[in-house]
C-alpha cells in the first residue's frame, strides 16, 4: 500500500487527525514558555545554540 501511495497509483485516504497525546504535547511547550521569564528562555536558547554549534562544526 505504501508503495502504491508513493507511486501515485492509490490516493492516501487516511485522516490527518492527531492523537490526543500529540495534541496535548503541542500545547505543552507553549504553556511552559509562557510560564518562564524572558531571561530564562534566553538562557535555554543560548545553551541549545552552543550545544548545536559545538558538534564538530
Amino acid at each position: 500500500m505504501i508503495g502504491k501511495i508513493a507511486t501515485g497509483e492509490v490516493e492516501d485516504e487516511r485522516d490527518e487527525v492527531k492523537s490526543a497525546a500529540a495534541q496535548l504535547g503541542s500545547l505543552g511547550g507553549r504553556k511552559r514558555a509562557e510560564s518562564m521569564t524572558p531571561e530564562r528562555r534566553a538562557e535555554i536558547a543560548k545553551k541549545a545554540a552552543a550545544k548545536r554549534w559545538s558538534n564538530g562544526a
